[in-house]
Formats: structure tokens, sequence, C-alpha cells
């Protein structure tokens, strides 16, 4: 039977310090899966066995955190840096999967390694112990208390909390249950600029199909 999750996205306003705190967050993030990745496919090009989770984790993190040029790895929160790496995880098992016909869906293509002017995102899972204030704002480690427009109820039973910056600058917040990697899981992210994702297929926003009717009205008109 599938499961459908939906995944709202909640729009954030954070504060100039936190949006720095933010930027430090995801390049750190960014670091960990491009160094992993690379060390997986410098694996692969040797015809070595490819690293493991745990491996990569002392490799990229924990190591990495003692030489000069990786020690800033250690001004964010360290449940973020782990969530990159198990992202990166699950992407080379759903790209496995794809290859071999056992997801369901369009064919996803292997990891790739993440631009800073692409979109940005990091995670919080119950163990980073993120919270929702009593004044409504979302307690995040080492980034502070953000104001959120919750235009909606939190998903029932949310765990694992999503902070995402657009290409555009804007920035949300995507509560949602932890997920076990199921694929008969499936979500459905709304609130961007596609009223829909399922399974990497985009649904366009309404809006999107109305102005497009207004356009044509026009058009027809002149």
């Amino acid at each position: 039977m599938l499961d459908v999750k939906l995944r709202y996205n909640f729009r954030v306003y954070s504060s100039a310090s936190q949006r720095g705190s933010l930027a430090r967050a995801f390049g750190c993030a960014r670091v960990v899966w491009n160094d992993a990745l690379r060390l997986r496919r410098d694996a692969y090009a040797n015809g070595l066995p490819l690293p493991k989770a745990a491996e990569l984790s002392k490799q990229v993190i924990t190591e990495a955190k003692k030489a000069p040029e990786r020690a800033w790895l250690g001004e964010v929160f360290a449940v973020v840096l782990q969530q990159s790496l198990r992202d990166l995880e699950t992407a080379y098992s759903n790209f496995f999967a794809s290859k071999n016909g056992r997801r369901k869906g369009p064919k996803i293509g292997p990891p790739r390694m993440k631009k800073k002017t692409a979109r940005q995102s990091i995670r919080f899972t119950a163990n980073a112990r993120w919270s929702i204030t009593k004044g409504g704002k979302l307690r995040l480690p080492k980034i502070g208390d953000i104001e959120v427009r919750w235009s909606r109820e939190l998903p029932a039973g949310a765990s694992t909390v999503t902070i995402i910056k657009d290409p555009s600058g804007r920035y949300f917040a995507k509560p949602l249950p932890e997920l076990d990697g199921d694929e008969t899981d499936s979500g459905i992210d709304l609130g961007l600029s596609s009223y829909a994702v399922l399974r990497g297929r985009k649904i366009a926003s309404p809006k999107f199909f109305r102005r497009q009717k207004r356009k044509l009205k026009r058009a027809s008109a002149s």
C-alpha cells in the first residue's frame, strides 16, 4: 500500500546573524557531502571497495576537523554533518535501486557535487533536539530561534526538520516524520515554486495554469 506523506514548506524569516549561521551550516554540510562523494568516486575509479558510512564519517568529519583547512567544520552542529552523509548514502541507494529497476518512477542519476549557487539544505533530526518555542519560533541548535510563518498545522509526528534556501535567497522549513528509506513511502512537497513534487515529478501550481489562461485570453483578444 502506498503511504503518502505530505511535506509542507513553511516560509522562514531569519535575522542577519541567523542567516550567517545558516550559511555556515549550509557550507559545512555541502563540503562534507562533496568530500565524501569525492572519496567514493576515487575508490570506484581505482577499483577499490567503496568506503562505508562509518569510514566516511571518520575521514570527512572526525579527522577533517583536526586539519587546519577543515577546522571550521566544528562550528556547526554535528548532527547536520552526519545527516549530510546519511543523505548521500540515501542518494546512492536510490540511484542503484533505480538502475536495477527496484525503484519505481523516473530513472535517477548518481549523486552530484553540490554547488554554492544551487538550492541549499540542512536537516535536523530528533537527536538534534530542535523544537518550537511557546512563542511559535523554530529553535535550532547553534542557529537560534527563527521566525516561521506557520501557514497550516504541522504534519503529525514530525520528528525531522529540513531548512532550505532556494536559489532566489528565500528560506523555508520543512518538518516531516523521519523516513526509513522504504520505497513504498511517497512524499509530496507543497509550497515552493511548483504546486507539488511527487517522487521527483513536478506538478505545476494552479496559479501557473491560471496565469497562462489569462495570457492566452489576452493574446486571442488582440
